[in-house]
């Protein structure tokens, strides 16, 4: 079985290896490569082009990595652009670094007036949180632990549109260990509407008892957006309104 992860960092120089004109052979020319951990990014270009939406904008909530595990990337290297936000200082300057043209904020999203919150890195950068409950269930099964604890800056997710962007972002990812359903609850979506929102929605086990998280589904159902796609580890939400407004 041939994998295409390794050049994911640089697209061109799978195309004109030997392996890219495998992928052609295989998969034909029109073919695209996924920086999502499970191709959501090619599923949410396909929403997007049913849309009519040619340049999305986006917010990257724990973005991580610039191009690794990104829903963002594949729309970045087309020309579009948005925030990532990434509390993790190294990971931010990473980031800003690899995507000029995006606006990376190194800071954490707030869910009330708070100004700053104890932000826990794990020895697993990807696992990284702002959860103490969370950090303490995921260290309890013996392979993770809590490197260190940190103070970051909190600012609104309403107030990252409204300070960075010039209006509402088409598309939200969303992937905060924990917390990403305490984030949606504190977001307007009566002043605010994202065709798209992606979604982790399971849970993090090394015993294979991971379970999805139906809360979050059901929250965002009583919202107004309904479940376009699941890859079990993310889920990707459709603003009803919007999609049956489609061109």
């Amino acid at each position: 079985m041939f994998s295409f992860s390794g050049f994911q960092k640089n697209p061109a120089i799978l195309e004109k290896s030997p392996l890219g004109a495998i992928k052609r052979l295989l998969f034909g020319k029109h073919s695209k490569i996924s920086y999502s951990q499970c191709g959501e990014d090619i599923i949410i270009a396909g929403v997007l082009a049913a849309l009519g939406i040619k340049r999305p904008t986006y917010i990257d909530i724990g973005a991580f990595n610039p191009v690794y595990l990104s829903n963002t990337y594949f729309f970045y290297q087309k020309g579009s652009n948005g925030v990532c936000i990434e509390p993790n200082r190294v990971l931010c300057k990473n980031i800003q670094r690899k995507r000029p043209k995006d606006i990376c904020i190194n800071m954490g999203i707030g869910l009330s007036a708070a100004a700053e919150a104890p932000f826990y890195i794990m020895n697993e950068a990807t696992l990284s949180t702002f959860s103490k409950e969370e950090a303490e269930r995921m260290c309890s099964y013996g392979n993770l632990s809590i490197e260190k604890v940190i103070t970051i800056p909190l600012i609104t997710l309403v107030e990252v549109i409204e300070k960075y962007l010039k209006g509402c972002p088409n598309f939200i990812s969303l992937d905060v260990e924990g917390l990403d359903l305490e984030i949606l609850k504190s977001f307007d979506f009566a002043k605010y509407r994202p065709e798209i929102f992606c979604v982790e929605t399971i849970t993090y086990t090394e015993d294979k008892s991971e379970k999805k998280i139906v809360p979050t589904i059901e929250f965002m159902q009583s919202n107004g957006y309904f479940v376009y796609a699941d890859t079990y580890i993310n889920t990707i939400f459709v603003d009803r309104a919007a999609w049956a407004a489609r061109p």
